[in-house]
């Protein structure tokens, strides 16, 4: 066998460059991390003190199916706290003390047709014990089990004057009421919507919120068809905000998109968390019948909102909101300024400010004239944006981790594997 071909044999030099290009690609990914982490704005300590806030928190983990709980604020310490649940959701203190709260939890026997164990979902109502000193405590429960936990729960519960609660269900798509264990009332989307074979197996509409406006009248919110629908008890839907094409039974996207927690501030006003929009949004209603923005405030503290989920008028007049995936409630005034903020310790769902929580009803900052106050601006980069909020969904990256560092971190994960397969393709050759 004679002497190896000029280039059949590997000098080193294909090793040495593999190395480089993968030093570089984990350098930038550093020193991406590095400088957002040193250039990031000061979030969550605006504001020295603010009167209880409750939060209801979905959690965190893969899904953020993991460490639900239900907090009480007092100033920027946890008053007290009820966990060990995958997650909570929609939080209502009760007039006698207690806290209503829809959740989420793994590990029950009672299945049904699913096997075991399974996941239920419901409501509870807790008794925070604050002035025993003992733990919070589990006092009633209402549950009933699903076939997955993802996109299955029961978000929003409301004790109605009636004694009948109030449940929202996007695992069968229906909003329905419930005495004891006993469905008294309930209304099915599909009376609206057209319905797959079998609204558990898919996510279908993920009815999230409902709300009372009136005698028998509900606020439902329809997330994946960007609606807000009006339910009549006894009549069914009575009106549709953001009706967009009648024909899809689908709305404007760029009017709402899979939104959450709306808060019925009037007659002719609303008040939305626009979550997949990354904005919080007011809307009204014109002479013309038509719902358009009054008002919409996409950044606090220097950091634009992401997937935020509640937004709530405050009696002061200001707007507390639950901005989910950058982990922390803030309290904005009407132009926008922050007077108060929150880190929270995991992903939060909803928080309200007590005692009032939210009310229906509320100052308007809509001036009728048909303008709309805008303050930030999006920001919504095709692609990028749509995988931030898997990776942020996936791992609570912190606040400062924008579509930048997903940019940069696939660069660097592409120049690791070139680098890589530089070195592997070397090796081989230098073997020949």
């Amino acid at each position: 066998m004679g002497p190896p071909a000029p280039g059949d044999a590997d000098d080193g030099t294909g090793q040495r460059t593999g190395a480089v290009i993968v030093v570089a690609g984990v350098a930038l990914f550093a020193t991406a991390l590095l400088a957002g982490a040193a250039l990031a704005p000061d979030v969550g300590a605006a504001g020295d003190d603010a009167s209880g806030t409750l939060v209801g928190s979905h959690g965190g983990g893969a899904g953020l199916h993991e460490r639900g709980s239900v907090y009480l604020l007092d100033g920027r310490e946890i008053a007290w706290r009820a966990g060990d649940t995958d997650s909570y959701f929609d939080v209502t203190k009760l007039d006698n003390g207690s806290v209503m709260a829809g959740f989420m939890q793994s590990g029950y026997d009672e299945c049904g047709p699913y096997e075991s164990p399974c996941a239920h979902t419901g409501f509870r109502i807790i008794d925070p014990n604050p002035d025993s000193g003992a733990d919070p405590e589990i006092t009633h429960e209402y549950s009933f089990p699903v076939r997955s936990e993802k996109n299955s729960e029961v978000h929003d519960v409301e004790l109605l004057d009636s004694g009948e609660f109030l449940v929202t269900d996007m695992d069968r798509e229906r909003i329905f009421t419930v005495r004891g264990d006993e469905i008294t009332w309930q209304w099915n989307a599909s009376q609206r919507y057209d319905a797959p074979e079998d609204p558990t197996r898919t996510d279908w509409l993920h009815i999230n919120d409902v709300d009372v406006i009136g005698e028998d009248r509900y606020l439902v919110s329809v997330r994946n068809a960007h609606q807000l629908v009006v339910v009549a008890r006894g009549e069914g839907v009575v009106e549709v905000i953001n009706e967009g094409d009648p024909e899809s039974t689908r709305g404007d996207p760029t009017l709402l998109r899979q939104q959450h927690n709306p808060q019925w501030l009037g007659n002719d006003s609303v008040l939305v968390a626009d979550s997949h929009n990354d904005r919080i949004v007011e809307l009204e209603r014109g002479a013309d019948g038509e719902w358009t923005v009054a008002w919409e405030i996409y950044a606090a503290e220097g950091v634009n909102f992401n997937w935020p989920r509640d937004a709530d008028r405050l009696a002061n007049g200001n707007t507390l909101i639950t901005d989910s995936l950058n982990k922390r409630v803030v309290e904005v005034n009407r132009s926008g300024e922050t007077v108060w903020s929150y880190n929270t310790p995991e992903v939060p769902y909803e928080a309200e400010r007590l005692p009032e929580g939210e009310t229906v009803g509320g100052t308007s900052y809509a001036d009728g004239g048909g303008d709309t106050t805008t303050i930030g601006e999006g920001r919504d980069v095709p692609v990028l944006s749509f995988l931030l909020v898997i990776v942020q969904t996936a791992v609570q990256t912190p606040f400062w981790f924008t579509e930048v560092h997903v940019a940069v971190t696939l660069v660097s994960l592409v120049a690791v594997l070139v680098g890589l397969g530089s070195i592997i393709r070397a090796r081989v050759r230098a073997r020949r």
